[in-house]
């Protein structure tokens, strides 16, 4: 098939552009013009990803395969890769048919453009991707949300011909004032979401909560860190006093139907690569599998299409998909050396960010190449944390309250403006830049951030500069 290889050939050329990266990036100076002495720092720390780590700083710095895979296991990541690609349309079609009756978007590149971060979209209703999460208060028979009447849990603001949407969104903004010690002062927006159009009423105890789409890159290696390993930075009533008190969250995992510790998702309400990707199908686009076998809006007035055709997607498909955002590279860190970047390393630590976006970790056993008993640093600890009011979304997710959040991975976040274009942060992309993210957090981090409003302006420059070589 032409697009195999083709394909391949941008493959290799990633590849032997990678090499050469290797080799440009030997030598880079110790001493800036700053005055900064270089500290020790963990050389290991450049190959943020193990053996699955790429050095490109392009553009495709979040889509290239992991060097460590085999010919065979590149063949299935490539397959993988074409579905992600691949755009739905209304069923019935010879192919990639069966998308909606409602959805929100068409293909999973859609939402995770270059397999990278969302924008926000400068039309809240378009195609993009942006979604809110939607429940009313309880808890399901494992503990998680309990859907919204006629809604389900994700409103999905898309139909195809002759449906009606659930919904249309609105967000408007008030204006937050952050002054730093030098005098100097950001301007925060607080977004306030509504929804608007409804095809039938919304009960009034409606929690909804906004989202969009994260990186895919790593997530393998994320999957493959011991539960053993997790629990041993929990601290559900901070033990050690430090204000810090993460927690794992526990949920039901479809593919075992058992209880598990969650690690995806912005509140970890996923336990699975496998059950993020069939859930996304299903609620994203509308798209069925062996897991999720009936339509998005099944038993919905305005969402069955009662054609009969489930599920719509193989368990073959699905599988190349899941191996897909396994195998993805992680971009390795830039700037190691760098006196600059190693002083602001040194502050990410003396201002306690490294307490909760836990610099390295190790992998467990894996059948994959280059995913087992890797040494890598992604900078998280994919545990629950109060982040304060804030963030609240005020909507809980299994173990996670209304003021928790998962850490999120900081790999790769340097490169999000060469590779996505923007640097829209957070779960609903509110923070525009680095700065703004850090400003915005509160509750466990509270701490945190006054010291970071404390620091001069060449210690902010520092601290920001170590957070964009990872």
């Amino acid at each position: 098939m032409q697009y195999g290889s083709d394909k391949k050939r941008q493959v290799m050329y990633r590849l032997l552009v990678m090499v050469a990266c290797t080799f440009l990036s030997i030598g880079c100076s110790k001493e800036g013009d700053n005055g900064y002495v270089a500290i020790e720092t963990d050389p290991g720390r450049i190959n943020a990803g193990g053996e699955t780590t790429v050095f490109l700083t392009s553009s495709n710095a979040f889509s290239t395969p992991s060097p460590a895979l085999s010919g065979t296991e590149l063949d299935q990541h490539l397959d993988g890769d074409f579905q992600f690609e691949a755009a739905f349309v209304t069923a019935p079609a010879q192919v990639n048919g069966g998308i909606g009756p409602i959805f929100n978007n068409s293909s999973c590149v859609s939402c995770h453009p270059r397999d990278g971060r969302s924008r926000f979209p400068a039309d809240i209703n378009g195609l993009s991707g942006f979604f809110l999460r939607a429940s009313v208060p309880g808890q399901d028979g494992f503990g998680g949300a309990v859907p919204l009447p006629g809604f389900g849990t994700q409103i999905q603001n898309q139909a195809i011909f002759g449906y009606e949407a659930e919904a249309r969104f609105e967000v408007t903004y008030t204006p937050l004032v952050e002054t730093l010690a030098d005098g100097s002062s950001v301007t925060l927006q607080q977004p306030i979401y509504t929804i608007i159009d409804s095809y039938i009423e919304i009960p009034s105890n409606v929690l909804f909560s906004p989202r969009l789409a994260p990186p895919v890159f790593g997530l393998g290696l994320l999957e493959a860190i011991p539960e053993a390993t997790l629990l041993t930075h929990e601290d559900i009533n901070d033990s050690d006093g430090d204000g810090i008190s993460g927690k794992a969250n526990y949920v039901y995992d479809i593919e075992t139907q058992t209880m598990q510790i969650g690690r995806f998702g912005w509140k970890a309400n996923t336990s699975s690569i496998l059950e993020q990707c069939v859930a996304a199908y299903n609620h994203d686009m509308g798209i069925t599998t062996s897991f999720f076998p009936k339509e998005t809006g099944h038993g919905q007035a305005n969402g069955d299409d009662g054609l009969g055709d489930d599920p719509e997607l193989s368990d073959e498909i699905v599988e190349q998909v899941v191996f897909y955002c396994k195998t993805l590279g992680v971009p390795a860190a830039r700037g190691i050396d760098q006196a600059t970047v190693q002083k602001g390393e040194q502050l990410f630590s003396s201002i306690a960010c490294a307490s909760c976006h836990i610099p390295k970790m190790q992998t467990g056993p894996s059948s994959i190449p280059g995913l087992g008993n890797q040494t890598i640093y992604p900078y998280t600890d994919l545990l629950l944390h109060d982040m304060g009011e804030g963030l609240a979304d005020h909507r809980p997710d299994y173990l996670a309250d209304g003021n928790e959040w998962k850490t999120r991975p900081l790999w790769g976040i340097g490169l999000t403006q060469v590779v996505n274009g923007h640097m829209d942060l957070l779960h609903d992309g509110r923070a525009k830049n680095i700065t703004e993210a850090i400003l915005w957090h509160g509750g466990e981090a509270e701490a945190s951030k006054q010291a970071f409003k404390e620091l001069s302006a060449t210690d902010r420059n520092a601290l920001l500069a170590f957070i964009n070589s990872l």
